[in-house]
């Protein structure tokens, strides 16, 4: 037998963090034969939904407060390699507007990239996770994670969702909300349940429709409820009975104020959150009819883990959600590998004068896949409306700045190159994303004809930022791809960048 015996591999190290709207928590994991070993678990509540003023902008206390979390957790991931790290930000940071003033520093101090992602996003993983940490069971479950600043809904078989969605309701939030003075009164909690249910109406039907039978919970507010109803006997069986959710509510009401909230298993630094927590159960308990809930404890960090065991393998979710895009776009699959031929060939002969790595060259690939998306809505300026489906899709296994660089990718391909839509772009990425867009244009040029293989057969070169084209005979004697060629070359040195096609043709 040839390879290394499975015992003796070494195991990979992951690593991530979560910044959710309530707590910030990091898991450190060594990935071994399909399962997580835990090597370093932490959590800390930043409470930072509640750092958001009326305008949704994060104060300063919140900012330092989640700083201050990170330095913690700096050490732990010190030894990670980056492809091994992920650091995801949730509902806070979706909703906050000047996220980025605590994004750069918290960058910086972490050396690693922080990615907002979207609300679907965050069910997808929360459910990778949770069904990671279940025993299989035949049927479809519906798992609930309510978090800090929104509550996610999943329904889903083994480890396939079926149904995903993010609602806009959380312990944090809905404290602010409905307990802001700290007064726990039947009105304030009923208020809160209300809401929540005009949050569920939304997507109450479809999901009774679609069913399940096994209900489980995840994340703080569930598991504190399972803790406080385990403590005062009225989990015997370690479920979350709608009997003894109940009978917490009027618990929590009769203490009647926030400051004064104390059970048995209840951590005192959840204990300001809980009733608004407790309120949102609640109310998923009577919008789904539910008589119970069990408690699952993977969420969000595990999937998060899980999803990078899986990257760049064919279990990878970006693949399957770019396939996804091709049928329901009804992409031309035979122009789309062309171009990405042609684009990766490409880069191959100007990766190491432009210092180029793997990584973004499978982002040019998935460009190119999906480069003509747009022309599903119309032909007319289709580089735009795919860019525009792109950024403002939920994609499931891209987060939102992947989703940012992958829709300027396909806004760039054709016509005027975009340098508004470049210069809004973090700067970090501006000089290596305008690279790839130049590729991905002559890629796209080079199969304008829709030929019935790639066009590979060229010699590309690059200097600083200039780019230089050679073409073999028979290309270089295509009136048709020689006047694209030369209207690109005027295109790009309106953008301030030097293409040349060579004038004489070159030996293939």
């Amino acid at each position: 037998m040839s390879g290394t015996p499975a015992e003796t591999r070494t195991p990979r190290r992951l690593a991530a963090i979560d910044l959710g709207s309530n707590s910030f928590h990091l898991l450190v994991a060594n990935y071994h034969e399909e399962q997580l070993q835990v090597v370093a678990k932490l959590g800390e509540k930043v409470q930072l939904a509640a750092g958001l003023d009326e305008d949704d902008n994060l104060g300063e206390d919140a900012i330092q407060r989640a700083l201050d979390c990170l330095a913690r957790f700096a050490p732990f991931i010190a030894d990670v390699p980056s492809r091994n790290l992920r650091v995801v930000g949730t509902n806070a940071l979706r909703n906050a507007v000047n996220s980025e003033a605590l994004i750069h520093r918290a960058e910086a101090l972490l050396g690693h990239e922080i990615e907002i992602i979207a609300g679907r996003e965050e069910a997808r993983l929360i459910y990778l996770g949770a069904a990671h940490a279940l025993a299989d069971v035949h049927g479809k479950r519906l798992i609930v994670d309510i978090g800090g600043g929104s509550t996610e809904f999943i329904i889903g078989e083994h480890f396939e969702p079926l149904a995903l969605e993010s609602l806009h309701m959380g312990c944090v939030a809905y404290t602010s909300r409905f307990f802001a003075e700290g007064e726990i009164t039947e009105k304030r909690f009923r208020q809160a349940e209300l809401a929540a249910l005009s949050e569920l109406a939304n997507i109450r039907r479809p999901y009774l429709e679609l069913g399940w039978t096994d209900p489980v919970g995840s994340s703080g507010t569930i598991k504190a409820v399972a803790a406080v109803l385990a403590a005062t006997g009225d989990s015997p069986d370690g479920l979350i009975h709608r009997e003894g959710l109940m009978k917490l509510r009027k618990q929590l009401i009769k203490t009647r104020r926030l400051d004064k909230v104390a059970m048995e298993g209840l951590k005192a630094d959840r204990a300001r959150v809980f009733p608004a927590g407790v309120a949102i159960l609640s109310a998923i308990f009577e919008a789904f009819d539910l008589t119970y809930m069990r408690y699952s404890d993977g969420a969000l960090r595990e999937g998060v883990l899980y999803d990078l065991a899986g990257r760049n393998t064919p279990e990878d979710s970006r693949l399957q959600t770019l396939g996804a895009l091709q049928r329901r776009y009804g992409v031309e699959t035979r122009q789309a590998d062309n171009v990405a031929a042609s684009a990766r060939r490409a880069f191959d002969q100007v990766r190491d004068a432009w210092k180029l790595d793997d990584e973004q060259k499978q982002f040019l690939g998935w460009a190119a896949q999906i480069h003509e998306m747009g022309q599903a809505v119309s032909h007319s300026q289709f580089h735009r409306h795919g860019a525009y489906l792109l950024e403002h899709s939920d994609l499931p296994g891209f987060s939102r700045p992947e989703q940012r660089c992958l829709a300027f990718l396909v806004r760039a391909h054709r016509r005027k190159f975009p340098v508004k839509e470049l210069e809004a772009l973090p700067e970090s990425l501006r000089e290596r994303y305008a690279r790839l867009a130049r590729l991905l244009r002559v890629a796209v040029i080079l199969n304008h004809s829709r030929p019935e293989q790639p066009v590979v057969d060229f010699t590309l070169t690059a200097e600083g930022e200039a780019l230089r084209l050679a073409l073999p005979d028979p290309l270089a004697e295509q009136a048709l791809l020689v006047n694209d060629l030369q209207q690109e070359m005027a295109l790009q040195q309106a953008a301030g960048f030097n293409f040349e096609l060579e004038s004489a043709p070159v030996d293939a």
